[in-house]
This record gives structure tokens, C-alpha cells and sequence, in this order.
């Protein structure tokens, strides 16, 4: 593990570039022991500030992590805050509700077939309490929006691929900010409601029985289904 030394202004940005360098070069693997600031100033020639600058920010987005008395690692294990830069940034844009849904529908369909292949008993037993809980509330608007969000949420965690868990959990996200209001007015109307839980249900039934396509062609309908009254408040 050989740094360079480092000649520019900003001077923790290139820090952070030679790690990812490193990362895509498999010179460092997940779990791997970072050298210690000491030999760092030395390897790169520039100050302990800049390569606590660097260490702080690679922490905060959860690349890296500081033990106490033994030095800093690479995660062993993904962080979704890794993801959060992207949740920050869609927050930030306007006019993106459109796209957000569009993008949605193409992982989320796809994201209810891996679940339906790789369920196991407990996945359907969190889904089922969802789902019941979901016939029970209808009519308490924020019950329904958070059940909502729990649903497909476990939906994306059964998929059991983290990356595609911690990408749907971004964009979900930057949707609630951006439909918020949209999405109250739909939850309060009773017909509305009754059609999403009956959705959820047939979604539930098709990841149940184990059945990809069935359980895509749900997901489909039901996406395509909210897209279509998500559009229709944002026009009107």
C-alpha cells in the first residue's frame, strides 16, 4: 500500500481520490487497517488537518470507520449512509416527481420478483402483519402513509440485495419530500385507499406463492396505478 504525495489546493479532496483509487484497484479491501495519520502526512506530504479533513468526511458518508485505540478501517460492511449524497441531491432538485416515479417502478418491479424468489417465513410473516394492519388502519392518513412506506421497504429488503435496498430507500425518501402533499390528499380519500390496500394485498399473496411474475405484473399495476394519480394532483 504505496500513497503519492499531493500538490493541490484542495488538498483533502485528493486524499479521498487516492483511497477510492486504491478501493477500485483492490489494493484496499473492505476490513482492511488504513496506515495512521503519522505515515499518511509523510506518504502524501501534507498536513494531519487535511487527512483528518478527508478521514472525517469518508466517516460521515460510511465508507470508513475510527475504532477507538486500534486505528481506522474500511467498513466491513456497506453503510446506507454511503447512499445519503444521493438522497441530498434529489431533495434538492425540482421537478423530479415525474422521474422519481418512473425510476421507482423500474426497480421496484424488478425488486418484487428477487423477493418473491427469496423469501423466507419471517419476510412473510412481516409482509402479512403489514398488510393486515394495512385493512385495519384504512381511513388514518398517517398510519396508511407509514404502513405504506414499511411495505415496500421490506419488499426491498427481502430482495435480500443490500445495494438495491439502499438505492430504493434514497429515492423513497426524496419522493416523500417531493409528493408529500399529494400523497396526504390521496390517503384521505376512502375509495383510493380501499384500491391501494387491495393492491397490497394481491402483491403480498403473489410474493407468498412464490410467483415472479405474477408478483411483477402486481407491483406493475400498482405503481402504474399511484403514477397515474400523482400526476393527475401535480397537473391539476
Amino acid at each position: 500500500m504505496e500513497f503519492e504525495p499531493i500538490k493541490t489546493n484542495k488538498v483533502y479532496e485528493q486524499v479521498i481520490q487516492q483511497i477510492k483509487e486504491m478501493i477500485y484497484r483492490g489494493d484496499i479491501r473492505r476490513g482492511d487497517k488504513l496506515p495512521s495519520e503519522r505515515v499518511l502526512k509523510k506518504q502524501l506530504s501534507v498536513s494531519r488537518a487535511s487527512i483528518r479533513e478527508a478521514f472525517s468526511a469518508l466517516e460521515m458518508i460510511g465508507l470508513i470507520e475510527s475504532r477507538p485505540g486500534e486505528g481506522t478501517f474500511i467498513k466491513e460492511v456497506a453503510d446506507k449512509n454511503l447512499l445519503e449524497p444521493l438522497s441530498l441531491a434529489l431533495l434538492l432538485e425540482d421537478d423530479v416527481a415525474g422521474e422519481l416515479l418512473e425510476l421507482r417502478r423500474v426497480l421496484e418491479v424488478d425488486c418484487v420478483r428477487l423477493a418473491a424468489e427469496r423469501r423466507n417465513q419471517e419476510d412473510i410473516n412481516t409482509l402479512e402483519e403489514i398488510v393486515n394492519k394495512m385493512e385495519i388502519r384504512t381511513g388514518f392518513e398517517e398510519d396508511s402513509i407509514n404502513l405504506d412506506r414499511d411495505f415496500h421497504y421490506t419488499i426491498a429488503r427481502t430482495s435480500k440485495n443490500n445495494v438495491l435496498y439502499y438505492v430504493m430507500t434514497s429515492i423513497m425518501a426524496a419522493m416523500d419530500f417531493h409528493i408529500k402533499h399529494t400523497r396526504t390528499k390521496l390517503v384521505s380519500r376512502p375509495d383510493t385507499m380501499n384500491k391501494f390496500t387491495a393492491q397490497h394485498r394481491r402483491i403480498f399473496s403473489a410474493i407468498k406463492k412464490e410467483d415472479p411474475e405474477q408478483s411483477m405484473q402486481e407491483m406493475k399495476s400498482h405503481l402504474e396505478f399511484v403514477e397515474q394519480l400523482i400526476n393527475r394532483e401535480i397537473e391539476g
